[in-house]
């Protein structure tokens, strides 16, 4: 969940410090939910949850996450735009839960909020996740903030 009015906005275009220091200010700590409580999200909410499972994708396979439609039909995304799997991917797969209906949504551990599906390749991926230096994400375990402050920039920053 994120702090709301912790910064005016995030200039992406900023220096590295700059957006990762922004990024930490609208962070809300991270929220352990036991087993018989429910996580409330409310209309106009983002809040990263994680999968309780964890996956490893083979290099010739690539996953695609997708909510369920009678979720979908309260508001409830479990991706925002991100729902690719990429080939040599191993870990827990982080939601972008945004709720864009009118009501709360209660949401609890283990409910089935999502399905994964996969797709076979022409054949093994050049540079697999797991391989690549510039992987943000690699063996996450739990909900982790963007990293958006990592990715390379051109010489003049923008």
């Amino acid at each position: 969940v994120f702090n709301d009015h912790a910064a005016p906005y995030i200039d992406l275009s900023g220096p590295r410090e700059a957006v990762d220091q922004a990024i930490n200010r609208i962070m809300s700590k991270e929220i352990k939910i036991a087993s018989d409580e429910a996580f409330f999200i409310h209309p106009g909410e983002l809040a990263l949850a994680a999968t309780a499972e964890t996956i490893t994708v083979p290099d010739d396979l690539v996953g695609w996450l997708d909510g369920r439609s009678s979720l979908a039909r309260l508001g409830l995304m479990v991706h925002v735009t991100a729902h690719r799997i990429d080939p040599g991917w191993s870990g827990a797969i982080v939601l972008e839960c945004y709720n864009s209906g009118k009501l709360p949504l209660a949401l609890r551990p283990g409910m089935a909020i999502c399905a994964i599906s996969f797709e076979t390749l022409t054949g093994p991926a050049i540079r697999p996740y797991s391989t690549r230096r510039d992987a943000k994400y690699k063996d996450q375990s739990g909900p982790t903030p963007s990293r958006i402050g990592g990715d390379e920039r051109p010489e003049n920053g923008h």
